[in-house]
C-alpha cells in the first residue's frame, strides 16, 4: 500500500459521487414547487412539505448512517443508500399525489444521507491502513467539495431541468447518478469485513442502540416541527422536544453502546465546538442561498435559474478556496478568516436595496463564497483529528446534523422576517442578525485553543 496512491480516482469518485446527491437534492427542488402545486391543484405552501421532509429525514439519517456503517461496514451502507435513492427517483418521477412526492423525498433524504458518514468512515480506515499519520487533506477537501459547496449547484441544475423538461426530472435525475454511483461502488470500494460473530436481533439492537435511535428522531422531529411553525411558533412542539431530549440524555448516559455518545460531547468539548461553529456558519450560508435569493427574486424579478446562476461564482469560488486549506490540513487560521469575511459580507448585505447594482451583490455572494470554503474544510478537518476511527461515523453524521440545524434555523428566521412582505427592511434585519452570529463563531474560534493543536493532538484527549 505505501508503494501506491491507496487514494486512487477509482477508489475515491464514487464516494464524492454519492456525497453530491444530498445538498443537490436539498436545493434543486425549490425550482419545482410552483409547477408541483399547479400540477396537483395545491398551494405553494402545501409543497414545501417536500423540503421539510429531506431534512427531517437527513437529520436523523447522517448520524443513524454512520452508526449502521461502524456496526455493519461502511460499503454495504453506502450501497444500501444509493438503492434508496433510485427507489426515491423511480417513486417521485412517477408520483401521482403529494403523498407519493413525500415518500420519494423521504428515501432521496435517507439514502443520500448514507454517503458523506459512510465516506469519511472509508477514508478514515483507508488512511491508517495506509499508515499515514496525517488527515488526507486532498481526499477530505474534495469530499467536503462534493458535500458542502454543490448546495448552490442545485438551483441552477433544477431550474434548467424543469424549464426544459418539467418538475418530474428533478426527481429521475437521481436515476442515473444512483446508478453509476452504485456500480463504481461495488466494482471500486474494497469490500468490508465479514460481520463477525452470531448477531440476534437482540445483540443488533443492542449494539445499534435502536432506542436511542428512535429517541433522538422523535427529539428532532418535535424540534423541527417547532422551527418550522415559525412565526406562529408551535410552543407544544418545543416542550416536546426539551422531554424527549431530556430523556434522550438519561437513556444514552445508562447504555453501553450509546448512538448518541453524551459522555464524548461532554469529554471531548473540541469537538463538541465544532458542531457549534458548524451549525452557527451554515446559517449564515444557507441564508444568503435561500434569504438573499428570494429577496433577488422579489425586488428584481429574476427566476430560479437566474438567480442560481447569479450564485454559481460563489459556489465556484468556495471550492477553489478549500482545496489549499485542506491540502495543508489548515484548521484555525481559516476559521477565521470564516467569521471574518461572514461579518464583511453580512455588513454588505446590510446596505443592499433594491437599486443596488446587480455587481455589488455578485461582490457580497463571492465574499460568502470565501465563507463557505474555509468554514468547510477548517471544520472538517477539525473533526477528523478530534475523534477516534471507530467514532468517525457516528461523529461525520452528528457533523452534518448540526448543519441540517443551521440551515432549517435559517429558513425559520428567513419566514419569520419575510412573512408578510419581502423586503429591503427585512433583508437588513437578516443581515443585522448575521453580523451578530457571525460575532459569536469568530469569538468561539479566537477563544478555542484547542484548534491550533488538531492535527497534532490525540483525538481521546481533545
Amino acid at each position: 500500500m505505501s508503494s501506491e496512491n491507496p487514494f486512487s480516482w477509482k477508489f475515491v469518485a464514487p464516494l464524492y459521487m454519492g456525497s453530491t446527491l444530498n445538498p443537490i437534492n436539498s436545493s434543486m427542488i425549490a425550482t419545482a414547487l410552483v409547477p408541483i402545486a399547479a400540477f396537483m391543484h395545491i398551494s405553494v405552501a402545501q409543497t414545501t412539505i417536500l423540503v421539510t421532509a429531506l431534512y427531517l429525514a437527513s437529520s436523523i439519517a447522517q448520524p443513524t448512517a454512520g452508526k449502521l456503517s461502524e456496526e455493519f461496514g461502511p460499503r454495504r451502507v453506502f450501497l444500501a443508500g444509493i438503492l434508496m435513492v433510485l427507489l426515491g427517483g423511480l417513486l417521485g418521477g412517477a408520483g401521482r399525489d403529494l403523498i407519493m412526492l413525500v415518500l420519494s423525498r423521504i428515501l432521496i433524504g435517507v439514502g443520500t444521507s448514507t454517503a458523506y458518514p459512510s465516506a469519511m468512515l472509508i477514508i478514515r480506515r483507508r488512511a491508517e491502513f495506509a499508515g499515514m499519520s496525517k488527515p488526507p487533506g486532498n481526499v477530505l477537501g474534495a469530499l467536503q467539495i462534493a458535500g458542502v459547496v454543490t448546495a448552490a449547484v442545485g438551483l441552477p441544475i433544477g431550474g434548467v431541468l424543469v424549464e426544459a423538461w418539467g418538475w418530474r426530472t428533478t426527481f429521475f435525475v437521481n436515476i442515473p447518478f444512483a446508478l453509476v454511483a452504485f456500480a463504481m461502488a461495488s466494482l471500486w470500494i474494497p469490500r468490508d469485513v465479514p460481520i463477525k460473530g452470531a448477531k440476534t436481533v437482540r445483540e443488533i439492537s443492542s449494539r445499534i442502540d435502536v432506542p436511542g435511535i428512535i429517541g433522538f428522531a422523535a427529539t428532532m422531529t418535535a424540534l423541527l416541527v417547532f422551527l418550522f411553525s415559525l412565526p406562529n411558533p408551535a410552543w407544544v412542539a418545543l416542550g416536546v422536544a426539551a422531554v424527549l431530549g431530556a430523556a434522550l440524555i438519561w437513556w444514552e448516559m445508562r447504555v453501553k453502546h450509546p448512538f448518541l455518545d453524551v459522555r464524548l460531547l461532554a469529554a471531548n468539548l473540541a469537538l463538541t465546538r465544532t458542531y457549534v461553529r458548524f451549525a452557527s456558519m451554515t446559517l449564515c450560508i444557507y441564508t444568503v442561498l435561500y434569504g438573499v435569493t428570494e429577496w433577488i427574486g422579489a425586488a428584481r424579478g429574476l427566476s430560479s435559474l437566474e438567480t442560481g446562476l447569479l450564485l454559481l461564482p460563489m459556489s465556484g469560488l468556495s471550492a477553489v478556496v478549500v482545496g489549499p486549506i485542506s491540502k495543508r490540513n489548515l484548521v484555525r487560521g481559516p476559521l477565521i478568516v470564516s467569521a471574518v469575511s461572514s461579518i464583511v459580507a453580512s455588513i454588505g448585505v446590510l446596505f443592499l436595496t433594491t437599486s443596488t447594482p446587480i455587481i455589488w451583490i455578485l461582490m457580497i455572494t463571492l465574499i460568502f463564497g470565501v465563507t463557505m470554503g474555509t468554514m468547510a474544510s477548517g471544520n472538517q478537518t477539525a473533526l477528523y483529528t478530534q475523534v477516534t476511527a471507530d467514532q468517525i461515523g457516528t461523529a461525520s453524521g452528528l457533523f452534518r446534523t448540526f448543519g441540517y440545524i443551521g440551515s432549517i434555523a435559517s429558513s425559520a428566521l428567513i419566514g419569520i422576517v419575510f412573512h408578510t412582505k419581502v423586503s429591503d427592511i427585512g433583508m437588513h434585519r437578516i443581515a443585522i442578525i448575521m453580523v451578530v452570529v457571525s460575532i459569536i463563531a469568530l469569538l468561539l474560534t479566537i477563544a478555542d485553543r484547542r484548534l491550533g493543536e488538531s492535527t497534532k493532538r490525540d483525538p481521546a484527549t481533545a
